[in-house]
């Protein structure tokens, strides 16, 4: 899956009256994004391929086209990715990093195809044993967060990816879930915000992976709903998009970010619904596919996949059910953990 923005650009032609979702061009515009191999650019987002698939791939569920990429070709490419200590690179030859190994595992689940892992996987104990081995090799067992690779850095968002992956892998038991939330609990801001760190600003990004932890951790009684929802809400701009945090431009991509947060905490509702899908859908392309940041620029993969989502959370017209937590189709929540609702 290539990361190259364009063709399109978003607004690039009129929108009707009634805005619609132009489904079949954005699932043209993702099929055609890994035959772009004659660009430079399709080779400078290497580092980025694995993501790319899983974001890709992930709209293409939402769209209600699941068969659109080729199953069998998807799996043995997340399986080249993967290195004998477990984890994932972003392609093949790439380090082994949290990132990559969370989209890695994403990807299996939402092709069926765990038991693939299980029967081709590498690592110590094979399959899910060794992805488990590794993820809980990265936790700092004294603070409780995690590093993202061997070489150390820490964020909030490898908390996410860490316990995304292994609750899916059915192994949340091979790490230390309570010192986990002690930490994210520490990274709460006095305007209810989360950050990188303790101490760190509060942005929507972190406050997804920090609530999104809490959630898969069953803790969300932790969080200070109303002050956390007070400051989302004030992330909504005239235009009807939304910001990662004060004084910033909107970005489609917050759609998902504050979006899927609000809905953790049950506030969805305290932000303008129609006026947010109404932005969400001038960022498309419908003639060429895909989505932008903002209208008038090239749209990306990244972005689409991040656009499809937040209308789903706002229950728009023929697009699957996201789970808010996972970024995943609810079905294939449901499917693989084995719960309804």
């Amino acid at each position: 899956m290539s990361l190259v923005s364009g063709p399109g650009r978003a607004g690039a032609t009129a929108l009707p009256e009634e805005l619609q979702l132009a489904i079949e061009p954005h699932v043209k515009y993702i099929q055609s994004l890994d035959s772009r191999k004659d660009e430079l650019e399709y080779w400078l987002t290497e580092h980025l391929r694995l993501n790319g698939l899983y974001w890709g791939l992930t709209a293409l569920h939402l769209l209600s086209r699941p068969d659109a990429l080729p199953r069998d070709e998807t799996i043995k490419f997340v399986l080249s990715c993967q290195h004998d200590n477990g984890g994932f690179g972003a392609a093949p030859g790439h380090d082994a990093h949290l990132l990559y190994t969370c989209s890695a595992i994403q990807i299996l689940a939402m092709v069926d195809a765990l038991d693939d892992l299980d029967n081709l996987g590498k690592g110590e104990g094979g399959g899910r044993v060794a992805v488990g081995k590794y993820i809980a090799g990265l936790q700092n067992r004294e603070t409780g967060t995690f590093a993202g690779d061997e070489w150390g850095e820490e964020d909030t968002r490898f908390i996410l990816c860490a316990l995304n992956a292994l609750s899916l892998l059915h192994l949340l038991n091979v790490v230390d879930m309570n010192k986990a939330v002690d930490y994210v609990v520490s990274c709460a801001n006095f305007d209810g915000g989360y950050g990188v760190s303790p101490g760190a600003e509060s942005h929507s990004g972190q406050i997804y992976a920090c609530v999104g932890a809490l959630s898969i951790a069953g803790r969300l009684d932790l969080v200070n709903k109303d002050k956390l929802g007070r400051w989302l809400s004030e992330r909504q701009v005239e235009a009807g998009g939304l910001n990662g945090r004060p004084e910033k431009l909107e970005d489609v991509c917050y759609s998902w970010w504050v979006g899927s947060s609000l809905a953790m905490i049950g506030r969805l509702h305290w932000i303008d619904g129609p006026k947010l899908a109404e932005y969400i859908l001038k960022c498309q392309d419908p003639k060429e596919g895909g989505f932008a940041d903002r209208p008038g620029d090239m749209v990306d993969v990244f972005h689409t996949v991040f656009s499809i989502a937040g209308l789903s959370l706002l229950e728009f017209p023929g697009v699957e059910e996201v789970d808010p937590c996972y970024c995943m189709p609810k079905s294939v929540i449901e499917r693989v953990l084995g719960r309804n609702g």
